[in-house]
């Protein structure tokens, strides 16, 4: 069938068009319904259908991910309180405030027993951190090389945690040292002092947000 010949159908006439040409038009009126409802109405199924398989997919994951965490959760149970524990102990080393002096004092006769020589021992303001402080001491002895040693050993050796940075020798005309260096020694935030230190920092955000 030509063009000459679709242009000379008249719908009128549809029951007097050939077989074929009747064949041709309900071909073409059915893909034109076909189209209109993707078009239409099923383009928007489709796109749904699509974001709803992706959610699945998604809540089958969070699902996988829950189960596993609720399987494991006696083992994380555990993990927590063996964390807690260790935490525990590690803050047992900490002095608390009241203790503070004396493991200061413990530092200074750890090195008039070696015989040595305090030309400078100054403690410096504490620095605050979430959960405990640091107070650096700065410090200057003078010594034999194995008596300084021996110092900086047994303050290493001291129940409490106790660092020494910054070491700088320097020997002098007998034969001695002298040595500078910052010790640093911590100890543990109270409760009421962890509950100051948030209280002030929730203060100050707020502050911040006006």
């Amino acid at each position: 069938m030509t063009l000459d010949e679709l242009n000379k159908l008249d719908l009128k006439s549809l029951a007097d068009w050939p077989l074929a040409t009747k064949l041709v038009a309900l071909t073409l009126l059915c893909v034109a319904i076909v189209a209109a409802g993707w078009w239409f109405d099923w383009r928007g199924g489709i796109v749904a259908l699509e974001a709803s398989q992706r959610k699945e997919t998604e809540l089958r994951g969070v699902f996988t991910t829950k189960k596993n965490q609720a399987i494991n959760l006696e083992a994380y149970k555990k993990q927590l309180a063996d964390i807690e524990q260790a935490f525990g102990a590690l803050l047992k080393q900490l002095p608390n405030k009241r203790e503070m002096d004396a493991l200061i004092t413990d530092i200074n006769q750890a090195g008039l027993g070696r015989g040595l020589q305090f030309e400078l021992f100054k403690p410096s303001a504490e620095i605050v951190t979430e959960f405990y402080a640091e107070t650096p001491i700065s410090v200057k002895v003078t010594g034999g090389y194995h008596d300084i040693s021996a110092f900086v050993s047994d303050v290493s050796k001291l129940s409490r945690i106790v660092t020494m940075q910054n070491i700088a020798l320097v020997p002098i005309k007998d034969g001695s040292l002298n040595m500078d260096a910052v010790v640093k020694t911590y100890r543990y935030l109270d409760e009421e002092e962890v509950a100051a230190r948030k209280a002030a920092e929730s203060k100050k955000a707020k502050g911040q947000k006006k």
